[in-house]
């Protein structure tokens, strides 16, 4: 045993060890550097002993960061309201911030095109009342909503009395108008409540929706044309992908027509004296839900088989992804932006299906259980319990436990006592009988989406106009004018395009392991905390011999979809040509980030997830890169002012929104992806579009009225910036790549002056790195090796 007054050996070591690490770093000699590379750990960091596919590891850790987000993202909404409770108008008016927000997140943006009244559908042989009940008619409607879109559907009116009230009566997606008024077999009797609020007294008007059936691709009868064999996609995420990228939406469309319907009716002679009311099930349930909380026209709504937590909202049908949605509302503050008018909740069977993932989102919609709507319903009445009058937000429970059929007496009693005092549910009569052969279900169906197809197409034709304008505050007069102008775009585009979190990031915890030794140079793998359960993970390559009184530039080499740092370095993968080995070969320090876009479903649904919270997988991808930006500074080899990205395919896009975002980067390339975007992820009629492929994930919301490539560009500008382009690329043909480039060659070279800092490689290959002119604009603009900087 050794005297206590004494260092053992062991002591004495630990001692040195940690003395070593009080140095500071730039007074490591070179052969200290030398052992220190030559070992197993890279210097100033943890052994990593992590087992396991890291890159696995690294997904599963930002699934349940982002779980634990949308968890707490009810305790966090409360500061987006400021509630007036003093008396029940300024109530309303103290919600007008967040209607505005709301109908943004929903596109609710366009016009409303005003009419008279909606236009009867005849046809030859085939007269406008198709059919009629005990006590009233139905006839075919359609009238106009925005733009070219109509909303079509039925409109069943007493025959002989005055309506009691106006009723839109919303079916679920996959329910036809011609069911629920009972025209048509698919809807129990009893859960007819078109027709039933209709034997009652009131006139109702019920819409088509656009279905969750699969597109037809062989449907001559529509003028939309189909891309085969890629994709399955329902109707909804059809509609739902061009217009979420536009800034629209598939539930904004259909609320648009739902209030044209309020616009007429609220012109009714004697209106003040006839209430409207919604009753909305399944998917016309979420429709009516957000359509009471934007128009205080509406009366009172009747939501069944929808009303729940939306914890759950990313495995949803992913035409009911609204971006930012649980940042402010979940249902029960939807319901409480309703009040003080009257809302009842029923818990009622739900659709139910699954929707595999065969290039569309996968998707499940099952009925929640009675006690979470309780819940919901509970939270939404302690919203408004400081209302005076208290404001009524009404259970009513359809058979036992919630799951009973939609549309019970209890609720559609409740709302006509609401809508009318003397009103009362009559008995259920006999079917309504059918005055014509048939119906045209189908080409109805085909026409609705074709309006809306053709109003994304619209909008994706004028969203460079829209752009141009969004971008006009940029000052271009000086450079200084424009760096500081610029800052503004970079904030919006991170805030409210891409989403931030707000958090701090950990201490990086560096942890490392040699994983390759060549005769040029050496490689480790490095991982860094980034947030709880969130880690960076990726390659770094050391040239040998390096002298740590030098600092070199460091160039980050980004994979493409499926990939993984390894590809960058060997293998000589078809599409990267071991680029960041052949750099640090060339004397550059590399390093290979793992980025999220791997194992197919498993990270596609991880944007699923971000979305409600106002955040993408960029959200988390920036954060990494800035982590690994900090930690890169930290080496004693690095020149923290000449670090550039370098990205391929889905590191392409990498290299237009994250340098857009973090100027620690002092260059960007951007390698077999630069394009027009907008036009690849909002065309229906192009080959190369987004629509078509099983992507699903890639759809970012209000992109094209704000930030196309050149504009991400301009985010990046004054720093230099590259495009390389193969000629056989299939991302898209090459006019499409040079007409968005001549515009960021427009903003360097005509309007800043720097014409020397953007260039674009055109070479005859395909999807894949050729590493001739981006390799010399690395040589030339990170000043290596002609320029050293010493370390003084």
């Amino acid at each position: 045993m050794s005297h206590p007054d004494k260092f053992n050996k062991t002591q004495l070591a630990f001692l040195l060890v940690f003395l070593f690490c009080l140095l500071p770093t730039s007074s490591v000699d070179a052969q200290t550097f030398s052992s220190r590379t030559s070992s197993e750990v890279l210097l100033k960091t943890l052994p990593l002993e992590m087992k396991g596919d890291i890159a696995s590891n690294m997904v599963d850790g930002v699934d349940r960061f982002l779980l634990s987000k949308l968890d707490k993202s009810r305790k966090e909404r409360s500061h987006y309201w400021n509630r007036d409770f003093s008396f029940g108008k300024r109530y309303s008016k103290s919600l007008d911030p967040n209607r505005k927000r709301l109908a943004h997140i929903l596109g609710v943006r366009d016009t409303r095109v005003p009419y008279p009244s909606p236009e009867l559908i005849t046809r030859p042989h085939r007269p406008a009342k198709i059919g009629q009940g005990k006590s009233y008619d139905i006839k075919a409607i359609r009238w106009p909503s925005i733009g070219d879109m109509h909303g079509e559907g039925l409109m069943l009116l007493p025959r002989e009395r005055t309506p009691v009230a106006f009723v839109i009566a919303i079916p679920d997606a996959d329910q036809t108008p011609e069911q629920i008024v009972g025209l048509v077999p698919g809807v129990p009797p009893q859960s007819q409540f078109a027709r039933r609020l209709a034997e009652s007294g009131c006139k109702v008007i019920v819409p088509t929706l656009i279905s969750r059936k699969m597109q037809n691709r062989n449907n001559d009868r529509s003028s939309t044309p189909r891309k085969r064999g890629k994709t399955n996609l329902t109707n909804r995420e059809f509609i739902y992908r061009s217009a979420f990228e536009l800034g629209r939406h598939i539930l904004g469309y259909e609320i648009q027509k739902i209030l044209a319907l309020v616009d007429w009716l609220s012109r009714q002679p004697g209106y003040k004296d006839t209430r409207i009311g919604l009753f909305g099930h399944g998917e016309g349930g979420a429709l009516a839900l957000y359509s009471a909380a934007l128009d205080t026209r509406i009366d009172v709504a009747l939501i069944s088989g929808y009303f729940s937590d939306r914890r759950g909202l990313w495995q949803e049908p992913i035409d009911r992804n609204v971006f930012g949605l649980l940042e402010q509302f979940g249902d029960a503050e939807l319901a409480a932006m309703i009040s003080p008018r009257p809302l009842i909740i029923e818990a009622a069977q739900s659709p139910e299906l699954e929707l595999p993932s065969r290039g569309g989102a996968p998707a499940w919609l099952t009925t929640p259980p009675l006690d979470t709507v309780r819940q919901e319903v509970n939270r939404a009445q302690n919203m408004v319990i400081n209302l005076d009058p208290k404001p009524m937000i009404k259970l009513v429970i359809s058979g036992p436990s919630g799951i009973g059929p939609p549309g019970s007496e209890d609720a559609l009693q409740s709302l006509l006592e609401i809508l009318a005092k003397k009103a009362r549910l009559v008995r259920l009569g006999p079917s309504p009988t059918s005055l014509v052969d048939s119906f045209d279900l189908d080409l109805r169906m085909a026409r609705q989406i074709h309006e809306m197809d053709r109003h994304n197409q619209w909008l994706l034709a004028e969203s460079p106009r829209v752009r141009q304008e969004f971008m006009q505050k940029l000052d271009t007069t000086s450079l200084k004018n424009y760096q500081e102008s610029v800052r503004h775009y970079r904030e919006f585009f991170r805030k409210e395009i891409i989403g931030s979190f707000d958090e701090q990031r950990l201490a990086p915890n560096a942890r490392s392991r040699k994983i390759y030794d060549t005769p040029k140079w050496s490689g480790y793998e490095v991982v860094l905390d980034v947030y709880p359960d969130v880690i960076a993970y990726g390659i770094l390559l050391l040239p040998k011999q390096l002298d740590p009184k030098i600092r070199r530039p460091v160039v980050v080499c980004q994979h493409g979809l499926e990939a993984r740092p390894q590809d960058t370095i060997i293998g000589d993968h078809k599409s990267y040509h071991n680029f960041a080995a052949k750099l640090a070969e060339r004397g550059f320090i590399t390093f290979a980030p793992q980025n999220l876009y791997i194992f197919k479903d498993r990270f596609r649904t991880l944007q699923r997830k971000a979305n409600p919270i106002k955040k993408t997988l960029f959200s988390v991808i920036t954060a990494q890169h800035q982590q690994i930006l900090d930690w890169l500074k930290t080496l004693p080899w690095v020149d923290p002012n000449r670090i550039a990205f370098y990205g391929l395919s889905y590191g392409g896009k990498t290299a237009m929104r994250v340098p857009a975002l973090l100027t620690d980067y002092s260059l960007s390339i951007c390698s077999a992806d630069f394009n027009d975007w907008i036009w690849k992820t909002s065309s229906t009629r192009s080959k190369y579009s987004y629509i078509w492929t099983g992507e699903y994930e890639i759809f970012e919301y209000n992109l094209g009225s704000t930030f196309n490539y050149s504009e991400m560009a301009a985010l990046i500008a004054p720093r230099p910036f590259m495009v390389e382009r193969g000629h056989f690329d299939g991302v898209a043909p090459d006019e499409r790549v040079a007409y968005e480039f001549a515009k960021v060659r427009h903003l360097y070279a005509a309007r800043l002056g720097l014409a020397d800092r953007t260039e674009i490689e055109w070479f005859t290959g395909p999807h894949a790195i050729n590493g001739k002119g981006t390799f010399e604009f690395l040589h030339k603009h990170l000043d290596w090796p002609e320029k050293r900087t010493q370390i003084r």
